[in-house]
């Protein structure tokens, strides 16, 4: 019998364990599932003529609390998502890596050059380059090896293809080479490295934790060198509730339009700045409060409403951990509602000035009270400006949510997705 032949047995059409915990326990997505795997395992056997294989998934990322306050070295509290990236991997005893991305042409990486290279910035070739020169450089074992990828983190939704992308190959090369000697942050911190030095992306760590730990976590960036992880213990599937992200489009490249977005951590430093700090993780809401009047006068007014929401929400974060742990889901539920009050008021990440007559997520956040008001909760996701909101649905709204939200954005526009345990990972079947 051969590896792919067991491996497939193993997965028993999607009855495994493991496929729950991954998939949740709809027969029709589990057989799905096992379906994708066994499509990626044979097309890796087509490509490379490689049966010794071993299978990995890395999930997408939702932030869940604290809205633009990791750039202050503020809290965040994110959790992995049932959405996710996997692979069929296997060593080839070369010194080059050969990735083949489903929907796109393979591309390789020369393990003998770990330089970096900027004319191949923004490429995945760049970043499977950077993790492996990183991870090197800390002394673990790198080597060849082939994969066949296939993705369901869907890209520009907020939940972070790209650094689960990241800690996928930073799992590929973990249990090929090192015994999966590497802890889970330690892959999120490599990724992000990577992204910052290879790929030429300056980004936080949240999105790479989050994918690479599994569940629920809170982030503290107070000293972002070293930023403290503390896995929360939730169980969110017994809740009941669904997570909806709804891609509500939007969002503007140009000019004006960027430097509406960069104005955000540029602002909340500005007040800080005025303080005598670097963050405004530095200094507290009752400083603020007392220099607002000299302050003002050189930041303007929306500086210290942005001020205010971070001070608000890096605290909220705090709260909301505590009734997570406290079991607590309705209190959590009201947390959310006001992290995205809070948003909308202060922070003002809602809508482009520029483009006022465009509100996706205004429009979107309206619908979601009309429908949910009193029973669940909803919120603006990640950057805002467009993109998309989170909504925490019971399941006797479920149908309702969708249908109200797909109807003014559009069959497909809304992903049910529930918070899962595992992060990246290689499935030990």
């Amino acid at each position: 019998m051969t590896k792919i032949t067991a491996l497939n047995q193993k997965i028993n059409g999607g009855n495994h364990p493991l496929f729950q915990e991954l998939y949740g326990t709809d027969a029709v997505v589990l057989k799905e599932q096992a379906d994708r795997y066994a499509s990626l395992m044979s097309e890796f056997e087509k490509t490379y003529g490689n049966d010794d294989v071993a299978l990995f998934s890395s999930p997408g990322r939702t932030e869940i609390g604290g809205n633009h306050t990791d750039h202050n070295y503020g809290r965040v509290l994110a959790g992995a998502v049932n959405l996710d990236n996997i692979a069929v991997a296997a060593k080839n005893n070369s010194n080059i890596i050969r990735i083949k991305s489903a929907g796109y042409p393979e591309f390789q990486v020369d393990l003998s050059d770990l330089s970096i290279d900027e004319s191949q910035f923004y490429t995945s070739a760049s970043l499977v380059r950077g993790i492996c020169a990183r991870m090197k450089e800390v002394g673990y074992e790198i080597g060849g090896f082939d994969a066949c990828v296939e993705g369901r983190v869907p890209k520009g939704s907020g939940l972070s293809s790209s650094a689960s992308f990241e800690v996928l190959v930073g799992a590929i090369v973990n249990n090929l080479f090192n015994d999966g000697k590497m802890s889970a942050v330690e892959n999120a911190i490599i990724g992000q490295w990577s992204e910052n030095n290879y790929f030429g992306k300056p980004c936080g760590l949240m999105d790479q934790t989050a994918c690479s730990v599994g569940g629920l976590i809170t982030i503290d960036f107070e000293d972002p060198s070293k930023p403290i992880v503390k896995e929360v213990d939730f169980d969110f599937v017994s809740t009941g509730f669904s997570l909806v992200i709804t891609d509500v489009g939007g969002g503007h490249d140009d000019p004006a339009s960027q430097a509406e977005y960069a104005s955000l951590p540029t602002e909340m430093k500005a007040v800080a700045a005025e303080l005598g700090a670097k963050v405004l993780r530095e200094v507290t809401l009752e400083q603020i409060v007392d220099k607002i009047p000299a302050i003002r006068k050189k930041t303007g007014d929306r500086a210290i409403l942005r001020a205010y929401h971070f001070q608000g929400d890096n605290q909220r974060v705090v709260d909301q951990v505590a009734a997570l742990e406290d079991n607590d889901f309705q209190a959590f539920l009201k947390m959310v509602v006001e992290s995205g009050y809070s948003s909308y008021m202060y922070n003002q990440n809602i809508f482009d000035v520029v483009h006022k007559d465009e509100q996706v997520v205004s429009l979107a956040l309206a619908l979601s009270e009309m429908v949910l008001k009193g029973s669940g909760a909803w919120r603006v996701h990640g950057g805002g400006f467009g993109g998309t909101i989170q909504a925490f649905v019971p399941q006797n709204k479920l149908d309702e949510y969708v249908n109200t939200l797909e109807h003014v954005y559009g069959k497909g526009s809304c992903h049910k997705l529930f918070i899962r345990n595992k992060g990246s990972v290689k499935l030990e079947l």
